[in-house]
């Protein structure tokens, strides 16, 4: 395990180059979960969708000694109960050479300070029911499991036949 000395950790925001760097990252997340295959994002969809006029998500990218040590990719959200801003995390990766030097929470409090200074006041995130480390990582850093709420998704075809079941646009 590599000790992480707090001077060499850099958080940085990432810019169109390191779309590569990025999906690495991700697949990451795949390989530890044992679900590779369902990643099918290539680098060119993190620098068509991530950077630009509108960007659609911000990735925060942590190295040590020049090294990838982790990413957190997360998106601007709105809750209209608070009536504020906040954050959606979607990513967060520490890679294993990193894991437990204090990575995940610079960057978890990195991605806080960005969000609290465009005027965000939460963070959410929703995480892998079977990724018992993290969920106990979450909750030691303050995000709390909420048990009133669960996750509703739709894709791909069944996705597509709900955007066209009125062709009226209604």
């Amino acid at each position: 395990m590599v000790t992480a000395n707090r001077n060499a950790l850099l958080i940085r925001k990432a810019t169109a180059s390191d779309a590569e760097t990025i999906l690495a990252g991700i697949r990451m997340i795949g390989d530890h979960l044992g679900t590779p295959h369902k990643i099918s994002a290539t680098a060119e969809d993190f620098r068509r969708y991530g950077f630009g006029p509108s960007p659609a998500f911000e990735v925060l990218i942590a190295e040590i000694d020049s090294a990838f040590a982790g990413l957190c990719l997360y998106f601007a959200s709105f809750s209209t109960w608070r009536g504020k801003p906040g954050a959606y995390i979607q990513d967060l990766v520490v890679d294993t050479a990193f894991r437990g030097t204090g990575v995940a929470e610079a960057l978890l409090r990195q991605t806080a300070r960005h969000v609290r200074d465009k005027g965000g006041v939460y963070l959410r995130l929703s995480v892998d029911a079977e990724n018992l480390t993290a969920r106990h990582f979450y909750e030691r850093v303050g995000l709390l499991h909420q048990p009133e709420e669960h996750i509703h998704a739709i894709y791909g075809d069944a996705f597509d036949a709900l955007a066209g079941l009125d062709e009226s646009g209604v």
